[in-house]
């Protein structure tokens, strides 16, 4: 009964532990940059050796595949749940739903977005495959489907359209087109500029640059929803 205790507290400590190392890490980058998130400044923070910290994390690139693994996911989890509990909803607000999903999780949790979209950490080395590779190929998914969502209204926007498939990148269709078989080389364009509109506005805010310019990022990102969803031929719910 001891022995088991005992490991159990030691998992428990080393489990606290290894999350304050993480919470510590994007702490560091939020005030320092990418630049910051380094094991020697991360164990001077909390206090610990720079020996101990290595008995979590064999090499910073560990902890920055870790953080970067766990942040991704969370936004997957974030946006995967949103669309599905607007799955028997009109297009528009599916799409709208989602939307507002992505830009709820990276406005709370502006470390972690800028760990995947923004600065990349100096020197990093992902393992093969990607940091996250099961994180993205959701995210990837989850913006293809809202073209997917779009494209019965929207086809006949793009029936000039002159992309092939050889305009896209493998990876991108590896993952595109099992997910969505009918979806034309023009709705994977459709995919690619929906996300920028959405990432655009997103990363602007997250960075600052919105809030010197408008007192309202709010109704500007929901202006932009209402003119996207508008400029592909959805109507809005009645």
């Amino acid at each position: 009964m001891a022995v088991g205790s005992t490991g159990g507290r030691r998992e428990r400590l080393r489990a606290e532990t290894t999350a304050e190392i993480k919470q510590v890490a994007l702490k560091l980058m939020a005030t320092g940059g990418p630049d910051a998130i380094t094991l020697r400044a991360i164990a001077r923070d909390m206090g610990m050796t720079a020996n101990a910290i290595y008995g979590y994390f064999a090499t910073r690139d560990d902890l920055v595949t870790m953080l970067i693994n766990e942040v991704y996911t969370a936004l997957a989890d974030a946006v995967d749940s949103a669309w599905a509990e607007a799955a028997a909803a009109h297009p528009a607000s599916r799409i709208q739903t989602w939307a507002r999903a992505f830009r709820d999780w990276a406005l709370t949790n502006p470390e972690g977005f800028r760990l995947i979209y923004g600065d990349p950490v100096p020197g990093y080395q992902a393992p093969e495959g990607g940091a996250a590779p099961d994180a993205a190929h959701r995210v990837c998914t989850g913006i293809a489907a809202l073209a997917d969502a779009a494209w019965p209204h929207a086809e006949h926007l793009y029936t000039h359209s002159d992309f092939q498939w050889s305009d896209f990148d493998d990876g991108l269709l590896g993952k595109v087109r099992p997910a969505f078989p009918d979806l034309p080389p023009a709705g994977v364009a459709l995919a690619l500029r929906i996300w920028g509109h959405l990432h655009g506005l997103v990363s602007l805010e997250i960075y600052g640059h919105l809030h010197t310019q408008t007192i309202n990022p709010d109704k500007l990102f929901q202006e932009e929803l209402t003119q996207l969803v508008r400029s592909l031929g959805i109507e809005s719910e009645r």
